[in-house]
C-alpha cells in the first residue's frame, strides 16, 4: 500500500550547499563549455533545485586566453557595446580582446546565457575567470580534480 501522507520538502535558503568547481577551457570550444559552466551557475545539476532560491556553486575558470571558437568567427566576431551618447559605439574584434582581456570573452558569453532576472548578478558574482593556470583559490579545490569537460 503506498503511503499518500509523504511530502515533498522545499528546500530553504540556509540549506543551500555551494561547492567549488574547476574547469580548464584549455583548446575547448567556447559554446561547448559555456552551457555547463552556467548550468554549474545555476546550480540545475543539484537534486534540490528549486527556480526562485540561488542554488548555484563557485566555478573557477582557467586557461582563458587558450579558448577556442568553431568555424570562422575568430576572424569574424566582434563585440559591440555603447555608452549612450552620440558616437558611444566601440567595437572590437574577437583577436585583439583575446590578447587584451581574455577573461572578458568567457564572462561575456556566460552573462549572454544566464536567464535575465534578479538572481544574474548573484550568479555572475560567483564566477572567477583567469587567463593562465595561476588562481588564488587552490586551498578551496584542493579536494577536488581538474574537470575537463
Amino acid at each position: 500500500m503506498v503511503n499518500l501522507t509523504q511530502q515533498t520538502k522545499s528546500v530553504k535558503k540556509k540549506q543551500i550547499i555551494r561547492y567549488w568547481h574547476l574547469i580548464d577551457v584549455k583548446e575547448k570550444i567556447l559554446g561547448r563549455v559555456i552551457g555547463r559552466i552556467a548550468l554549474l551557475l545555476i546550480g540545475k545539476h543539484k537534486t534540490n533545485y528549486v527556480p526562485y532560491l540561488d542554488c548555484g556553486d563557485y566555478v573557477v575558470i582557467v586557461n582563458a586566453k587558450d579558448v577556442r571558437l568553431s568555424g570562422k568567427k575568430e576572424n569574424e566576431k566582434i563585440y559591440t557595446r555603447y555608452s549612450g551618447y552620440p558616437g558611444g559605439l566601440k567595437k572590437i574584434c574577437y583577436k585583439r580582446l583575446l590578447s587584451e582581456k581574455p577573461t572578458e570573452i568567457i564572462r561575456h558569453a556566460v552573462l549572454g546565457v544566464l536567464p535575465k532576472n534578479k538572481l544574474r548578478k548573484r550568479r555572475i558574482s560567483r564566477l572567477y575567470v583567469f587567463a593562465d593556470e595561476k588562481h588564488p583559490f587552490a586551498d578551496k579545490l584542493k579536494n577536488l580534480d581538474k574537470k575537463n569537460l
